[in-house]
């Protein structure tokens, strides 16, 4: 999720009564004068990115992440008037029939907008099934259609890591709510990011991590993710237990997905042809394009590390970042990833902590 996406559906991921609350107070009531028999549809452009989306992934899910494929897809498209359901395996009786759609080869539902135009989430909107909502590329950061796609992408793996069995209880068990039930203890949590030592620590630890994922021969690469684990470990010291827990549950739950949307990207520049349709939308952009430009960014904000502005989207890059040091001293770490849930820590290979 990208730092510019409202955080609030973010957070009703981990927060039923939040949601209960946002669709109780919104929801619309759909008249029969409304059910006509002309119903809303889907604009060509978005049925020609939705299907671009599919193909992608059904093209990508299982080489990219093991056990992608077993993700439910469920979107909820968010359009000025009109919010489109596609891939739910039970919508609620708000939604409508839109027909089946022999783009996208799925029947489509609709209602009244509920949702900001600017959406890029993904949360149990809509009964137990995780569904990204996302608004249309040009409302929303994304703004192109490429980008969107790739965007799409990262929604869907947060929808692998939410549908595993137990998430929301394991959760739940971090214990890092403070008691706070509307589901934003995940924006307020209290961090030390104002702390002078503790800020000093991770911006250096951000700078090691740059310089180890440019470093090259293996020799040199061994001694420096040595010295990177010694100095990740001293700045996890400074943290009390619960700041620990809260910085792993962050590098691990929306640092990765950030660099899954980057694999997926690089993935699909080199081996994906995009379908015509897609490539003749007038913003298409190269799908090398946009992975280059999504691991510039991660570099510049390594390079750029200031704990005490970007505060918690600081994680976001710094996940990524491991991601990336972790494809070259673990290569398996992929497959090792949903078992440790919350926390990177144990897919570091021993040598590292091996002295």
């Amino acid at each position: 999720m990208h730092h510019l996406r409202p955080i609030m559906c973010r957070m009703a991921r981990f927060c039923p009564h939040l949601i209960a609350f946002l669709l109780g107070a919104f929801a619309p009531t759909v008249s029969a004068a409304e059910i006509t028999a002309n119903p809303p549809r889907l604009a060509l452009v978005d049925q020609i990115r939705l299907s671009e989306f599919h193909r992608l992934a059904s093209s990508l899910e299982d080489s990219c992440w093991p056990g992608w494929s077993t993700a439910p897809r469920a979107i909820l498209l968010v359009t000025d008037s009109t919010e489109f359901l596609t891939n739910h395996p039970a919508p609620s009786s708000e939604f409508k029939s839109s027909g089946r759609d022999s783009t996208l080869h799925c029947d489509v539902f609709w209602r009244k907008r509920v949702f900001p135009l600017q959406l890029e989430a993904t949360f149990p909107a809509l009964g137990p099934t995780p569904t990204i909502v996302i608004g249309r590329a040009e409302n929303t950061v994304s703004k192109t259609s490429t980008k969107w796609v790739v965007t799409l992408m990262h929604e869907h793996f947060h929808q692998l890591q939410d549908s595993r069995p137990g998430y929301y209880a394991s959760v739940d068990s971090l214990n890092l709510s403070g008691g706070d039930k509307t589901g934003m203890w995940m924006l307020n949590y209290p961090f030390p990011y104002d702390s002078q030592t503790v800020a000093a620590e991770f911006n250096g630890l951000c700078a090691e991590l740059l310089r180890l994922l440019n470093t090259g021969g293996p020799d040199s690469l061994h001694a420096g993710a040595r010295q990177y684990w010694k100095r990740r470990e001293s700045f996890r010291r400074m943290l009390g237990p619960a700041d620990r827990s809260y910085f792993s549950f962050q590098t691990w739950q929306e640092g990765i997905a950030r660099y899954v949307e980057y694999r997926c990207a690089s993935m699909a520049g080199g081996r994906y042809r995009p379908s015509d349709a897609f490539r003749s939308l007038p913003d298409f952009t190269a799908f090398a394009a946009v992975a280059e430009r999504i691991r510039s960014g991660v570099m510049s904000e390594l390079a750029g590390a200031n704990l005490k502005q970007r505060r918690r989207e600081l994680f976001y890059p710094f996940g990524a970042g491991e991601g990336l040091l972790l494809d070259r001293i673990n290569p398996e770490w992929r497959n090792q990833y949903l078992a440790t849930r919350f926390q990177l820590e144990p897919l570091f290979p021993s040598w590292v902590h091996d002295q």
